[in-house]
């Protein structure tokens, strides 16, 4: 079992940039792989950016690219996404995701708001 909690969402102007965390509970954080997912009003939930339990591989998507990056420190069990450049389009909630094969976990989710 693994608890999530997200924090460091907020509102800022378009341009800025904010960096979310993800503290996991559990002693078999660093087996998981890791993802930041995003919801804005009246869209599905969709992937924003992945990193395996190693550091390995990283996985962003398109939209993100180049100005968001995500990483991890295992000593502390917990997951970063750093966001730049920020754009109105960027507006959602934002929740953090554990998955070890057929399990996933949530976070509650943090509100991130850019204003044009």
């Amino acid at each position: 079992q693994v608890q999530l909690l997200e924090s460091g969402g907020g509102l800022v102007q378009a341009g800025g940039s904010l960096r979310l965390s993800c503290a996991a509970s559990g002693r078999t954080f660093s087996s998981y792989a890791m993802g930041w997912f995003r919801q804005a009003p009246g869209k599905e939930r969709e992937s924003v950016a992945r990193i395996r339990w190693n550091s390995g591989p990283t996985y962003y998507a398109d939209s993100v690219k180049g100005r968001f990056a995500i990483s991890r420190d295992n000593t502390k069990n917990t997951v970063y996404l750093q966001m730049n450049s920020l754009k109105p389009e960027d507006t959602a909630v934002y929740y953090c995701n554990a998955n070890l094969g057929p399990a996933n976990y949530w976070g509650q989710g943090t509100q991130v708001t850019v204003s044009s």
